[in-house]
Parts: C-alpha cells; sequence; structure tokens
C-alpha cells in the first residue's frame, strides 16, 4: 500500500470522523446551552479542529479555495469565509439534534431527515490519490465545508447507530458545559462529556445539599 494512503487511513475511520463530527459541532454551535448558542464561531478554533483531523486547503489556478485530503503534513492555510462558517454552523445545528435525541429510535429518525438533505450520491473517493479511499455523500469531492460536513458527519453517524444499535452520543447534562459527546462502548448511559464535568457537577450538587441542610 502507498504510504501516503496507509499513514491518512486512521483518519478516515468511522470512528475519527464521528470524533470530527462532534469537535466541530461544540466549537460551531458554543457550549451555553441550546438557548444561548453562540450566533459565529471563531475561524481559528473550526480550522484548528479541522487541522487536528487532517483537513487541509489549498488554492487551485484560479485562487479559489479548494479543499483537499492531503496528508497532515501539508498545513496550508485554511480559507474559511464568512459564508463557510454560517453554513457550517447550519450543518452543526442541524447534526446536534441526533445527539439531543432521547433513544435510538428518535436518533435514526432526525439521521434519516439529514440524509434526505445530502447532495450527493454514495461514492467512493480517494481526491485524486491523495488519501485512502472513503466514502463520500456530498455532491462533489470539492464541494462547500458546509455540504460536507452534513454529509459526511451524517454517514459516519449513520453507520454507528447501524454498528451499535444505540444513539451515537448525547449533550452533557452539565448546564455549564452543554457539550455534545460520543458514547463509548456499552457500559451504563452517559450523562457528561468528561469527568471534569460530572466531577463539577458532583461538587456543585453536595454544596447544595449543604446550605439546604443548614
Amino acid at each position: 500500500m502507498e504510504p501516503l494512503r496507509s499513514a491518512g487511513s486512521a483518519r478516515h475511520s468511522v470512528d475519527a470522523m464521528a470524533r470530527r463530527t462532534a469537535a466541530l459541532i461544540n466549537v460551531l454551535t458554543g457550549t451555553e446551552g441550546p438557548e444561548h448558542l453562540e450566533p459565529t464561531a471563531d475561524p481559528e478554533a473550526v480550522g484548528a479542529v479541522l487541522r487536528a483531523y487532517g483537513e487541509v486547503a489549498s488554492d487551485d489556478e484560479h485562487g479559489a479555495a479548494e479543499r483537499t485530503g492531503r496528508a497532515m503534513g501539508a498545513l496550508d492555510p485554511l480559507a474559511l469565509s464568512a459564508d463557510d462558517l454560517i453554513e457550517m454552523r447550519e450543518a452543526a445545528l442541524r447534526l446536534r439534534t441526533v445527539f439531543a435525541a432521547e433513544g435510538v429510535d428518535e436518533a435514526a429518525a432526525r439521521l434519516n431527515e439529514l440524509l434526505a438533505l445530502t447532495e450527493g450520491r454514495l461514492r467512493l473517493s480517494a481526491h485524486r490519490g491523495a488519501s485512502p479511499w472513503h466514502p463520500h455523500l456530498d455532491g462533489d469531492d470539492d464541494g462547500p465545508w458546509g455540504e460536507w460536513l452534513l454529509a459526511s458527519s451524517a454517514l459516519a453517524l449513520t453507520v454507528l447507530i447501524w454498528d451499535r444499535q444505540r444513539p451515537p452520543g448525547g449533550i452533557c447534562a452539565s448546564t455549564t458545559c452543554r457539550n455534545v459527546f460520543l458514547t463509548q462502548g456499552s457500559g451504563p448511559v452517559r450523562r457528561y462529556c468528561s469527568r471534569r464535568c460530572a466531577t463539577r457537577e458532583r461538587v456543585a450538587a453536595h454544596r447544595r445539599a449543604q446550605r439546604t441542610d443548614r
């Protein structure tokens, strides 16, 4: 196997795509609860997540930004426009509803609605030999960022539900967080995105109980 494709295989796995989905939802929608979701997103923060998962961009011969599947070593500047960020945030808000679902049936129903919005037919792409073969559901390999985010994320979450027969994740129960998180394994249902949030909520509950006892 070609070294470039071998090195990039892991970042195109379903788990990696799902982790990227959760990270982008969180950076694009804010973490202060649904009623206070940030109206804008920091392009540097969004770009940092994209780079962390191997997404880079280059300029084509016409000077327009073109998304490619290059290896992570080729860190060209990501050209995210204001319109790109708006479209990506809209996609992230739609994807967030899957994590807010109460059970697997509701999550599947919401994913079916998102899959109906995708622009392309299911196909395999290697980005002209620059990446391992992986599935696409967007209209074009170099399509808009928002379209790519919705299609690739919906596809990854669909496979997780198919494989595990349970919701792909949830929304942190901490009122000061509200990040989405992925379900890991088959243990008890998680309520928090991290140990930090779980500990913070336990401490807060303990302090409330102490004040009530006084």
